[in-house]
């Protein structure tokens, strides 16, 4: 099994977020896995649901490239929710 921070599989999309002023290039699931799980857990509070599915379908996509779209998807809600796109 691998752990979803340590994958390098890429998502159907290059996401930019804007983090301290600086732009962050997002294109793995393990980048993805590991920025939305760095954050301190208040700071995804108002988006719980979103941040939860989205953790959900990275883990299932590092285990099984198939679903790469689902975690792209939900990866992009979470972001636009959270007005970091």
């Amino acid at each position: 099994m691998n752990k979803a921070s340590d994958s390098q599989t890429r998502l159907k999309a290059t996401f930019r977020v804007k983090l301290n002023g600086k732009t962050v290039a997002i294109e793995t699931v393990g980048q993805a896995y590991g920025f939305i799980s760095s954050l301190n857990s208040v700071e995804w509070m108002e988006f719980k649901s979103l941040h939860s599915d989205a953790k959900a379908a990275l883990e299932a996509a590092a285990e099984d490239g198939m679903l790469i779209v689902q975690a792209t998807n939900a990866l992009r809600a979470l972001f636009a929710r959270a007005k970091l796109l």
